[in-house]
């Protein structure tokens, strides 16, 4: 079987490999520059304007016209050691008893994920002091087999499609 993102061999006997090229965002150890950014500024927007379009599961306004999402809450760190741009992404649920913060950080997080096309490390928190159970929901919604259990759930699915589609 060929890959078109490795090397292929022509033939078994012939000693020359022809070295296909890899598109930068396929490659972990690309700059931001490589990616298609100026800089961590234009990366954060970038973000942002994904979150903003977000919309509360339960009233008819996006994250952004509640304040939950905000150009601030979103961090670029030091990237990983293979070059892997790291995300912080803070938000603020309305009230600090919101039951339904997970849901708003799960519908981020798969936001960001599903329109980044390069790897990405990324972090969700609830901002610091803004829920009553922020560090439960910071560890489930940060939980890579928590998150992929909760996808696998019809209505839970639904519900974060609904709030994640884009407007037409």
């Amino acid at each position: 079987m060929l890959s078109f993102f490795s090397k292929l061999s022509l033939n078994s006997t012939q000693k020359s490999s022809v070295e296909l090229a890899k598109p930068a965002f396929m490659d972990k150890s690309a700059s931001l520059q490589e990616l298609g950014y100026k800089d961590d500024n234009e990366l954060r927007e970038t973000i942002y304007d994904f979150l903003r379009t977000i919309r509360d599961p339960e009233k008819p306004s996006t994250l952004e016209d509640l304040k939950v999402v905000y150009e601030d809450g979103i961090f670029v760190k030091e990237p990983t050691a293979d070059k892997v741009p790291v995300l912080r992404v803070e938000y603020n649920p309305t009230v600090p008893h919101c039951s339904l913060a997970t849901l708003i950080g799960l519908c981020i997080r798969i936001k960001i994920l599903r329109s980044l096309h390069h790897p990405i490390k990324l972090d969700v928190f609830i901002k610091k002091g803004a829920h009553t159970t922020e560090d439960e929901i910071n560890k489930q919604i940060n939980d890579k087999e928590r998150i992929a259990a909760a996808m696998e759930n019809p209505n839970l699915r639904n519900l974060v499609e609904n709030c994640i589609a884009e407007e037409e």
